[in-house]
C-alpha cells in the first residue's frame, strides 16, 4: 500500500525550515492504519517482543494497536512531569532544540524483550534517549518500528545494530 499520499507535509512547523510530516490523514483511513499495524506486527512477530514501548505522543497512536495485535503489553515514554509514579529521566538533543523523556521505574522488567515504536525517525536523538531509558531498566531492545524515516538526517546510524523497520522513507 502506498502510504505517502496519506502523509501531509506542513512547511515551517513547528518552526521555520522544518517540514512537518503530519500523519493525521493516515490515521483517519482505517485501511491504511490496519496496514501499518499489521505490517509492523508481521515484521517483528518472530522476534517475540514481550512489550511495545511507544514514545510520546504519536508513538502511542501506533504502539498501542501494535501491542494489541501482538498480544503484549504497552509501555509509555513521556515528556517530563506527566508520569505520576517513580520514574527515571534522560535529557537529549533534537533537531530543533533540547528535551527530556521519562519512564516509570517498574514499566520494564530486566531481560524483557522490547520493541520501540514511534511515528518518525529523524536525527535519532529521541530514539537514542528512549533506548537509554529501556537499557537503564535492563530491557532487551529487539528493534525499532517507524511509520516514517527521514533518511537524509541519518538517524538510523545512532540506533546501533538493530532491526529497524520504516514503512515510508524520505531521502531528501
Amino acid at each position: 500500500m502506498d502510504l505517502r499520499p496519506l502523509i501531509r507535509e506542513v512547511p515551517d512547523f513547528p518552526k521555520p525550515g522544518i517540514n512537518f510530516k503530519d500523519i493525521t490523514p493516515l490515521l483517519t483511513n482505517g485501511e491504511a492504519l490496519r496496514y501499518v499495524v499489521t505490517t509492523m506486527a508481521d515484521h517483528f512477530r518472530d522476534k517475540r517482543p514481550e512489550c511495545i514501548v511507544g514514545v510520546e505522543s504519536r508513538g502511542f497512536l501506533l504502539g498501542a494497536p501494535l501491542a494489541y495485535e501482538l498480544g503484549v503489553g504497552f509501555v509509555i515514554i513521556r515528556k517530563p512531569n506527566k508520569l505520576p509514579a517513580a520514574k527515571i529521566r534522560v535529557e537529549y538533543e533534537l533537531e530543533y532544540g533540547t528535551d527530556a523523556l521519562e519512564i516509570h521505574v517498574d514499566a520494564i522488567q530486566p531481560g524483557q524483550r522490547v520493541l520501540i515504536v514511534d511515528d518518525l525517525l529523524a536525527t535519532g536523538g529521541t530514539m537514542q534517549a528512549a533506548a537509554r531509558l529501556v537499557e537503564q531498566l535492563q530491557g532487551q531492545i529487539i528493534g525499532y518500528a517507524f511509520l516514517i524515516e527521514l533518511a537524509f538526517l541519518n538517524g538510523r546510524r545512532r540506533l546501533g545494530d538493530y532491526d529497524i523497520l520504516s514503512l515510508v522513507t524520505y531521502d531528501e
